[in-house]
């Protein structure tokens, strides 16, 4: 029995009609685990700042105030922190990064509350300080527990999650931007 010309098309059409929906299915699956694999991700999706494998955890060393009261960790409140780590005798640095993060803390808008930050070590004389911020007494300890903390490129700033654990690291001089975007994408984290 001979199937006709029709038919056959027909079964041919439905054949590479099959094949096309296979390839297009499996195909961009394909495509997505290869770019997955080589390490590639949406700049959406990418960190500004350093992300610590494993983070340094900060529960363990107690954070005194620099009135010398001790520094709680409240998990409950979901508060996130930024820290800065500040040379002793820091100049015109200091003063021009309280201003940044004066501006960055600001930015969060009615997130602001949920966000505090920290400053280890004494203020810059003579420099009003912003309310948010709350100075901590300098610690070796606290230090050695923070990565790079010395670095002589400048002052390094940390994000701590609201557990006490240090997330992320930004380098001496890095945009600023970049701190408010990634703490504006963990404020979103329930």
């Amino acid at each position: 029995m001979t199937v006709p010309a029709t038919d056959a098309a027909r079964i041919r059409r439905g054949r590479l009609m099959l094949i096309a929906l296979f390839v297009l299915f499996f195909g961009s699956a394909f495509g997505a685990g290869l770019l997955r694999l080589s390490g590639w991700m949406p700049a959406g999706l990418k960190n500004h700042g350093e992300l610590l494998q494993p983070p340094a955890d900060l529960r363990e060393v107690p954070l005194l105030h620099a009135d010398g009261r001790r520094y709680d960790w409240d998990p409950a409140a979901r508060t996130w922190r930024i820290l800065a780590a500040p040379p002793a005798g820091c100049g015109a640095d200091c003063v021009q990064l309280l201003a940044e993060l004066d501006k960055v803390w600001k930015l969060f808008g009615h997130n602001a509350d949920r966000v505090e930050v920290l400053w280890l070590g004494a203020t810059p004389d003579g420099v009003a300080l912003p309310p948010e911020l709350r100075p901590l007494l300098d610690d070796p300890a606290v230090r050695a527990a923070l990565p790079r903390a010395d670095d002589p490129a400048g002052i390094p700033l940390y994000v701590i999650d609201p557990n006490g654990f240090v997330v992320l690291r930004y380098a001496p001089h890095a945009d600023p931007s970049g701190l408010r975007t990634d703490v504006a994408r963990l404020l979103k984290l329930k």
